[in-house]
């Protein structure tokens, strides 16, 4: 590949889990910009958030992804807000295939409901901030270039619909 694959999605959407067999299967490196947003501030994203809170986060992370794209290409998996920032979304489109992995509510909730560390979780009850966060951000979403809808299966199964979708887009492209 000589472009980013790129994945979009609402936290437990599984994009670290189906980057990671994705970029194993393309033989790609894998880039979690939430790892390298916490190696550059040198703290978690629960403590930038809590410290700094959103708007710093927010900053640093579309300057972290803007450095990333500078790299070579990779699969990266962004935070659920990364593409929120108009900024952002158009180095994204312009540098690789941004894919959307669209789940629904109530898969999103049995998933997050495994780690404490997200923080826009913490504030008010966990249905409503993520039904929120999909009324606002699933339309801006649907400008990813691929939408695959997560259901219940193993991630590797999830990873071979990306893949299937992957090379649908890129055969359309080619035309």
């Amino acid at each position: 590949m000589d472009q980013f694959i790129i994945l979009i999605g609402l936290m437990g959407a599984g994009k670290s889990n189906v980057g990671r067999r994705l970029a194993t299967q393309l033989e790609m490196p894998f880039i979690d910009t939430d790892d390298e947003i916490e190696l550059a501030a040198g703290c978690s994203i629960e403590d930038i958030f809590e410290e700094y809170g959103e708007a710093y986060f927010r900053d640093g992370e579309r300057r972290v992804i803007a450095r990333l794209l500078e790299g070579e290409p990779a699969v990266m998996a962004t935070g659920g807000g990364a593409f929120m920032n108009e900024e952002t979304r158009t180095k994204l489109s312009a540098k690789g295939t941004v894919i959307w992995l669209r789940a629904d509510l109530e898969l999103l909730l049995k998933r997050t409901r495994r780690r404490d560390n997200r923080p826009l979780l913490k504030q008010g009850d966990p249905r409503e901030t993520l039904q929120s966060l999909i009324d606002r951000r699933y339309p801006i979403y649907g400008e990813a270039d691929i939408i695959v809808d997560v259901r219940e299966e193993p991630a590797d199964s999830t990873t071979g619909r990306v893949l299937e979708e992957l090379k649908a887009h890129h055969d359309r492209s080619d035309d």
